[in-house]
């Protein structure tokens, strides 16, 4: 099985329709199941199969992925906590949340009820301003995050003593059952336990630091990586740096939401960036060359064709976004600006020009442009 597009890992066409995605889906995934397939590394081409679900199965995310490639999106936020601490390991990924779709044929979860045990950690949302050159180069970015971390002193177990023992009230279920009878028969309700909040254990012996919670509030620096060609709206994805879970739970993960800001000389359109320069009617009759500032910074000629017209567009390639390794353009668009006020000598010229075209001058002593519907006097 390929390891890397998730079209390949599913093994269907770009253009597949929902309908193809969710059926090849099922077909590797029964194959593939660590309770049916029983061969060497199952377990990771089942998780395998799992993630390229989850991403193309859902839209925006499917969009995101067509957009940004596949090394860009898997790796696109391989962000790391500054100073000592801190979770390992996490980075950009697909959302894990493709396993429920086979409990239809496997009869249920892997094992146990989903709604006991140990409870992973809450998801967190920020939103993140960045400039258009950090979306045109990519660029690395120091954020701040005030969350959950597992309790050092107790290593998240929240005992003392570091162990557990099972919750006395729900006798380990994580479930209490409350039985009332009504006319219809005995009714049983299944309800999560106050004690160890369906956890099915307890600290022997409280956590003098985070009082049994398994937990302590932190405040941390963490850097993200900003892929190359990231638009408004997308979001990055950084496992583990939500809230803490339950011990022997997973973390939550942290979004961040892209905002790009406006820039004063450029803007995007898709790879392309855009910029204007002006030129004298002189320049745009008989052609020129003239001086353009990259968003780099670096300073091109650019030669300007004779009878070029108000608005063209002209192309300074490899001067744009840097997605994926393939550059985009750098279209300079043409504005052709009519001065306002010129030199008597400039002016002679055009008045020459005038002539030879076979026009005739305004004359400035008339009424102007009302004078022919005013009529004389």
């Amino acid at each position: 099985m390929a390891a890397g597009d998730y079209y390949e890992i599913l093994g269907i066409p770009r253009n597949a329709d929902e309908k193809e995605i969710k059926k090849a889906y099922r077909n590797l995934a029964r194959k593939y199941h660590p309770d049916v397939c029983k061969e060497h590394g199952a377990e990771e081409k089942f998780k395998t199969i799992n993630e390229a679900y989850s991403v193309l199965s859902d839209s925006q995310k499917r969009a995101q992925y067509d957009h940004m490639g596949h090394e860009t999106f898997t790796s696109a936020s391989k962000g790391s906590y500054s100073g000592a601490g801190g979770f390992h390991g996490g980075g950009f990924s697909a959302d894990f949340s493709g396993f429920g779709d086979i409990f239809d044929f496997f009869g249920g979860g892997f094992s146990g009820s989903r709604q006991s045990g140990p409870q992973e950690g809450s998801d967190l949302l920020m939103k993140m301003q960045v400039t258009l050159e950090d979306v045109v180069f990519g660029a690395d970015r120091e954020i701040e995050v005030n969350h959950t971390e597992a309790c050092s002193h107790c290593n998240g177990t929240g005992s003392e003593n570091k162990k557990l023992v099972n919750c006395p009230r729900c006798q380990g279920s994580g479930q209490m059952r409350q039985m009332s009878q009504t006319i219809f028969g005995q009714f049983v309700r299944m309800s999560t336990c106050t004690e160890c909040h369906g956890r099915g254990r307890i600290p022997e012996k409280r956590c003098t630091e985070c009082r049994g919670s398994g937990h302590t509030q932190v405040h941390r620096k963490v850097t993200v990586h900003i892929p190359a060609g990231i638009d408004s709206g997308m979001r990055l994805r950084m496992e583990g740096y939500g809230e803490a879970g339950d011990y022997g739970a997973p973390n939550g993960d942290l979004f961040i939401e892209i905002y790009v800001r406006p820039h004063a000389g450029f803007k995007r359109i898709g790879d392309n960036l855009e910029t204007d320069v002006e030129i004298s009617p002189a320049q745009a009759v008989v052609g020129s060359v003239v001086n353009v500032e990259t968003i780099e910074k670096k300073t091109v000629e650019l030669t300007i064709p004779a009878g070029i017209q108000h608005n063209t567009a002209l192309k300074i390639p490899g001067e744009g976004v840097r997605r994926r390794g393939k550059p985009g353009d750098l279209l300079v668009r043409v504005k052709v600006v009519i001065p306002k006020q010129l030199k008597q000598e400039i002016k002679g010229l055009y008045e020459k020009i005038l002539e030879l075209e076979g026009h005739h001058m305004a004359d400035s002593k008339k009424g102007g442009i009302f004078s022919g519907f005013m009529g004389k006097k």
